[in-house]
């Protein structure tokens, strides 16, 4: 047990405005006592009130021992920023048609291939609703219904790992794949790492963790309402596809594209992110991006066997095709050191 307990999170991590927001904490409460508030101003999540430890003297501290923003954490991340460790990088796409992939549908291609084959049972990820653009965490069991979904939302924040509590404890799914931006990659190498008692049944559920570039997310009230709706006058059904190279795309439906400089949304942006130093998220099993590939490609750095093993299962069955290319890794280092920087500040 880590000997600490959410008063110890709250006071290092919520407190302080560096939480990630990516939900771990929520899923591996047993009490169901940490949730994130329905409030556009909530920007880290609330204690309810009970704690096994606290109130009960029974010995808990899951929530501090997942999180990826304590200071134990935060002092490991900044010596894994950068590219980080890795086996190969190359440049892929999809196989098949992917109707509304990001970039080559790459992710799309393996993950399809791993639940075709029974290499995983489920996977999380994050989808949004066509109409708000709502982003909202979801867990994905067939092929089918993952290919609809295809598309990165992840420009939004959401909690992608609360939705472990559902898929772990009360399904009871084995074989579990997980998508999500570099702080959700971290949490989720936190539980397959641990030997805390109540993180093992998360780490032995997770069988892959694929993690995808990221610059920093943006609150979807803030970025919708006030950036998006009201001063560019795009409503939210218009949006076709979003997508963060250096500057946010917007694609609309009418296939025109619209860019605000990063810098403009720096209002929209989460504080916890600010205190991130990770572009290529260090911690996965697989990295996936735009960056550092040309369009209709999709960047993949491979760090791990489990990643080599799905890739090869992908590739063998035609489904991921690798491109001929060969990534800029000085793009990717570029950035890479850029967002390094704020965590070493």
């Amino acid at each position: 047990m880590s000997g600490k307990n959410y008063q110890n999170l709250k006071e290092e991590v919520w407190d302080t405005d560096i939480c990630s927001g990516c939900g771990a904490c929520v899923a591996v409460c047993p009490a169901d006592a940490i949730i994130f508030a329905h409030d556009k101003n909530s920007k880290s999540p609330i204690q309810t009130g009970y704690c096994k430890e606290v109130t009960d003297n029974v010995p808990c501290g899951a929530c501090y021992a997942v999180c990826p923003r304590t200071r134990e954490q935060l002092k490991s991340r900044m010596e894994k920023t950068g590219l980080g460790k890795y086996t190969r990088i190359f440049a892929a796409h999809s196989g098949f048609d992917v109707e509304k992939r990001q970039s080559g549908g790459a992710v799309t291609a393996i993950l399809a291939n791993a639940l075709e084959e029974g290499l995983i049972d489920a996977v999380i990820t994050v989808t949004a609703d066509p109409w708000t653009q709502k982003p909202q965490s979801v867990v994905i069991t067939k092929k089918e219904a993952l290919i609809a979904t295809a598309g990165s939302r992840y420009a939004w924040w959401v909690p992608t790992l609360a939705a472990l509590k559902s898929t772990v404890i009360t399904q009871k799914i084995e074989k579990i794949a997980i998508v999500g931006v570099p702080c959700a990659a971290s949490a989720a190498r936190v539980m397959k790492t641990s030997d805390h008692d109540l993180l093992r049944p998360f780490g032995r559920a997770i069988r892959l963790i694929i993690g995808l570039f990221c610059t920093e997310t943006f609150d979807y009230e803030m970025l919708i309402q006030d950036k998006i709706v009201h001063e560019m006058a795009i409503e939210p059904w218009q949006i076709s596809k979003l997508d963060v190279r250096g500057k946010l795309i917007l694609t609309c439906t009418d296939n025109t594209t619209r860019e605000i400089p990063l810098h403009a949304l720096d209002d929209c942006v989460r504080n916890g992110c600010h205190a991130c130093g990770d572009l290529t998220a260090v911690d996965s099993d697989i990295s996936a991006g735009s960056i550092g590939s040309p369009d209709g490609e999709t960047t993949i750095i491979v760090r791990t066997t489990a990643g080599e093993g799905f890739v090869h299962h992908a590739e063998k069955t035609g489904r991921l095709v690798i491109a001929e290319h060969t990534c800029d890794l000085n793009a990717i280092g570029k950035l890479s050191q850029k967002k390094s920087e704020r965590i070493h500040k």
